[in-house]
């Protein structure tokens, strides 16, 4: 990436532009090939621009091809840190009606892949860290600035960056614990206090093939399967009634949202696997999950079972320690678009990583969570140039208020 391709842009509607316009999207664990896969011309781009500004910067590779991108602004005489972290990758484009890497800006809004989530997000960081560069304002904090990779998939990237302060020599600019952090995360600009977190496993079924002329031979993978499906569709229900919700995000739930099996349909199969999403909220205990779930297929079935290994396990973000961060932020926020509040969301976010390292931490951004993910994703661009504001006020502003007792 060479200078010239910084050229013209000043305003973060301009950076996003350019953002949209560098595909970045997470195979999400499918076999695929081509330029816009995975986040390495994202990557790239972001390291120039930093370079440009004069910002210290690092590159640190996650898993070969895929890296965290961490700055840093030096504030003198500050001795707090805030952690500002937007994911550099988006979901793919299967289905989407909008050209996704050609960034159009009609009706107050721009579209394209990520425009909501979150290069917008992004985009507003980037804005707000490169106006601490050249502003040098007095009082600020430290600034960390992490753009991390896959936090589509299987959040690589932010459970590499949490062990950066507790591993010497893995990051330079990163080697000491944040005091707060502020993730990027279409919000609307309300201040997300709580979360869901989520843990992802498969669940199998064998059983023995044979010809499906005669299906007394064997024994039917799917059949099986069908019993604990149903199973964990009462399951669901108890957990309504078992677990009391959260205040601010809702109750515990699970979801069957994929199932497979067979090879032919002259075949009984001998194998069917399920995939299963357990949302968990904030205090349940995640170590039981699959634990508990597992003893309740036993107690119903008179066959064996098999869980894989989860491939995700996000935690809840707890809102016991963010309170005198989050009233701080809504402060900057209200100093730019009025009140706003404290919410609690179903989803999740990179903030349960760093509140579970012992940083307090929020998520806010510009956007809202319904244009994630859609055909026709767009962001307002008053919600965006709102929200570069804040992030500069919350760099900027009195530490003591976050830093207050909860």
């Amino acid at each position: 990436m060479t200078d010239a391709n910084l050229n013209g842009i000043e305003s973060v509607v301009d950076i996003l532009c350019k953002l949209i316009s560098i595909p970045s999207v997470n195979p999400m664990g499918r076999e695929v090939s081509g330029a816009i896969y995975y986040e390495g011309c994202v990557s790239d781009w972001l390291v120039s621009f930093f370079e440009s500004i004069g910002a210290e910067c690092e590159r640190i590779e996650v898993v070969p091809d895929r890296h965290n991108i961490v700055a840093r602004f030096n504030s003198p005489n500050a001795d707090n840190t805030i952690l500002l972290d937007a994911h550099q990758d988006t979901v793919p484009i299967d289905g989407m009606t909008i050209p996704p890497f050609e960034p159009q800006i009609s009706n107050g809004r721009i579209t394209g892949r990520g425009s909501c989530d979150v290069k917008g997000g992004m985009a507003a960081m980037l804005f707000a860290f490169r106006r601490l560069v050249h502003e040098q304002p007095a009082g600020a904090a430290n600034v960390i600035l992490s753009c991390t990779c896959d936090e589509e998939s299987t959040t690589l990237g932010i459970n590499d960056l949490v062990t950066y302060w507790l591993t010497p020599g893995k990051s330079k600019l990163l080697s000491s614990a944040p005091d707060v952090a502020v993730i990027a995360e279409p919000t609307e600009l309300d201040v997300v206090v709580a979360h869901r977190g989520v843990t992802r496993f498969k669940i199998r079924t064998s059983g023995r093939a044979c010809h499906s002329s005669d299906p007394t031979q064997g024994v039917n993978a799917i059949y099986l399967m069908a019993q604990v499906v149903t199973a964990l569709e009462e399951y669901a229900a108890l957990l309504a009634k078992t677990i009391a919700p959260h205040p601010l995000c809702g109750g515990a739930t699970l979801s069957i949202g994929r199932i497979e099996g067979g090879t032919s349909v002259n075949i009984v199969p001998d194998e069917c696997v399920v995939e299963v999403d357990r949302r968990v909220i904030p205090g349940e205990d995640r170590e039981r999950v699959i634990a508990d779930i597992r003893e309740f297929l036993n107690d119903r079935l008179n066959f064996d079972v098999q869980f894989d290994l989860p491939w995700i396990e996000s935690p809840a973000l707890t809102d016991s320690d963010n309170g005198p961060l989050a009233r701080a932020v809504l402060q900057c926020v209200a100093a730019v678009d009025g009140q706003h509040v404290a919410v609690g969301v179903p989803y999740g976010t990179h903030a349960s990583r760093t509140s579970g390292a012992g940083v307090p931490s929020i998520v806010f951004g510009p956007g809202s969570i319904e244009q994630a993910h859609t055909k026709d994703e767009f962001l307002k661009i008053d919600q965006l140039e709102k929200a570069a504001e804040v992030y500069y006020l919350i760099c900027t502003g009195d530490d003591k208020l976050w830093n207050a007792k909860p």
